[in-house]
């Protein structure tokens, strides 16, 4: 058992919208379920944290950033496992707790702030994959003060509309993907009521979804998104119903298989572009990278996820199973990370 301190935070669950689907839904169904999963897999993480570490305890952040500090200063930390994705729902507040960590001095798992800002405003993603040649589909910003008569994208039907600065498919529903000029109206004018935000109009790739686990630089078994048995009429993407609510035709019919059925040729583009994307990003640590590989095997890197979701029926901890990492070993293989990262900084000193 190693003697160190390690301190949990993250976020406290808060609705910051008043729906998160993308989509009208029932009343009962509008709270964040991607905020709620976290919490109830919070005790399952301190347990399997002390059998290798001698103090574990958690914190949970709001806006009352003081309070934190204090907390914080008081346990003094060698590490803290970082899983902060918003505060009180504002997902670009992620940010600003790592610049705390840095600031405090502290060592921190998962990615930098420069990093998870980079990642969040999917416009500046797309701009570092396209300066690098990264393949990623075309993609055109609507700005949410635009005037609807200004808007025509330069992008082919069908596209895919998502929100420019949210994550965990927030905004994301059958809807997202439109055909015509109609539906791209309506679906934009959808999420500027209800999200108040940019939006991402990007050309949708017909074709598999991947996703790439990266865990310290080491690329882990790839995993695919079967859509098999989703009914026709409905796009074949991963949207917030299929990664939270597990009642929906979505979260029934987009099962992961892995490790995905590739051809050594196709696979070893794909980890390439991963990888590739990885690095422009400035990743570290784990991340993972989703792809859309069209119907001509390109793979097109759509999203660059640091810090992903690793609560035990996500993605990429089935990819680390794959390997042959089991639950706990993950979450020790990240605070080494950390760790590591500590003792390094204290030999260059």
């Amino acid at each position: 058992m190693l003697n160190k301190k390690i301190l949990i935070c993250y976020n406290e669950p808060f609705s910051f919208y008043e729906n998160y689907h993308g989509k009208n839904v029932d009343e009962s169904a509008k709270s964040d379920l991607s905020e709620t999963e976290f919490k109830s897999n919070l005790e399952n993480i301190v347990v399997l944290l002390k059998k290798n570490f001698s103090f574990v305890e958690s914190l949970g952040f709001t806006s009352d950033i003081k309070n934190a500090i204090v907390q914080i200063e008081k346990f003094s930390p060698d590490i803290i496992f970082n899983f902060v994705e918003s505060i009180e729902g504002n997902a670009k507040y992620e940010i600003f707790v790592t610049g705390l960590y840095e600031l405090l001095g502290i060592n921190y798992t998962g990615n930098t702030p420069l990093c998870l800002a980079n990642c969040l405003i999917k416009n500046r993603t797309k701009q570092i994959l396209s300066s690098q040649n990264i393949s990623t589909p075309r993609y055109s910003l609507i700005k949410k003060e635009q005037k609807f008569n200004d808007i025509i994208p330069n992008l082919k039907y069908p596209m895919i509309l998502k929100l420019a600065n949210e994550d965990a498919s927030i905004g994301i529903s059958e809807n997202s993907v439109v055909y015509d000029y109609e539906q791209f109206k309506k679906q934009v004018n959808y999420l500027r009521k209800n999200f108040n935000q940019d939006i991402l109009a990007e050309e949708f790739i017909l074709g598999r979804e991947l996703n790439v686990a990266i865990l310290n630089g080491d690329i882990l078994p790839i995993s695919e998104i079967s859509f098999s048995g989703l009914p026709n009429e409905l796009p074949p993407i991963v949207t917030y119903e299929a990664k939270w609510s597990p009642e929906s035709i979505y979260y029934q019919y987009s099962n992961p298989i892995c490790p995905a059925a590739l051809e050594e040729n196709v696979k070893s583009k794909i980890v390439s572009n991963a990888m590739a994307a990885y690095n422009a990003l400035e990743c570290r640590d784990y991340v993972r990278v989703d792809i859309r590989l069209s119907e001509d095997n390109v793979p097109y890197v759509i999203e660059v996820n640091p810090n992903p979701d690793i609560s035990p029926d996500a993605g990429f901890v089935r990819s680390a199973m794959a390997a042959g990492i089991d639950y706990e070993n993950l979450l020790l293989k990240i605070s080494q990370c950390a760790s590591n990262r500590k003792e390094n900084d204290s030999k260059n000193f």
